[in-house]
């Protein structure tokens, strides 16, 4: 197990961009970790842009990526709203908000959906990553769900307890519309992280983890 930084100074600017399909998968898939970034580096900066986030789920995002992320830190905050399930048959639309990001934002680091996920709006935003961005750091994260898609991911960022605790707090508390699904519950939270939290050995026994397809060192 090998420990990487990602800037030399803690204090230098920090641009992460991040991306999600669906109002609640940016907290789900990597939320813990930008609490943790947001709170090692200080000068970081965020790009938050949500694809499908209409209606309750717009007012839920936006509720969210303030918990997660201070406002002056919040670079920008975009929510689309590109019908959820359907994103793959507007696969034009969704390439040129993509290629409108490119034009306003080069981040240090990218976290997006998983090329293996399978949910087909996960996919599609995880291969537009990669084409749009092709010389940036990029992470992929996952997410639970019943099709049962997890794999092996290569990439780990052991968490604090506090901010293990924090992340499932704020999805629970802001996703209301969520709620009647039978696997949005704490239970399943925690229990991806403590998973991958024993397999980084994590000091507090909670982590994330992600996909790292390529690294330059």
């Amino acid at each position: 197990m090998h420990t990487l930084s990602l800037v030399k100074d803690s204090s230098a600017p920090l641009h992460i961009l991040c991306l999600g399909a669906h109002s609640d998968d940016i907290e789900i898939g990597c939320g813990g970790t930008i609490l943790r970034l947001a709170e090692q580096y200080p000068n970081s900066v965020f790009h938050w842009v949500v694809f499908s986030a209409t209606g309750v789920r717009e007012a839920e995002a936006r509720q969210s990526a303030a918990q997660f992320v201070p406002t002056e830190r919040m670079k920008n905050l975009e929510l689309n709203s590109f019908s959820d399930a359907f994103m793959p048959f507007m696969g034009r639309e969704v390439k040129s908000a993509f290629e409108e990001l490119k034009k306003s934002v080069s981040p240090h680091l990218i976290l997006t959906h998983n090329r293996r996920d399978a949910h087909q709006d996960h996919r599609l935003l995880a291969e537009l990553t990669w084409n749009t961005f092709r010389d940036h750091f990029i992470l992929e994260y996952e997410i639970p769900k019943y099709d049962g898609d997890l794999g092996q991911p290569n990439v780990f960022v052991p968490l604090s307890a506090d901010a293990s605790q924090k992340k499932v707090r704020c999805i629970m508390a802001t996703f209301e519309s969520q709620r009647q699904k039978r696997w949005f519950q704490p239970e399943t939270f925690f229990a991806l992280m403590r998973l991958r939290g024993m397999e980084c050995n994590s000091p507090s026994g909670y982590a994330e983890a992600f996909y790292g397809r390529k690294v330059t060192l």
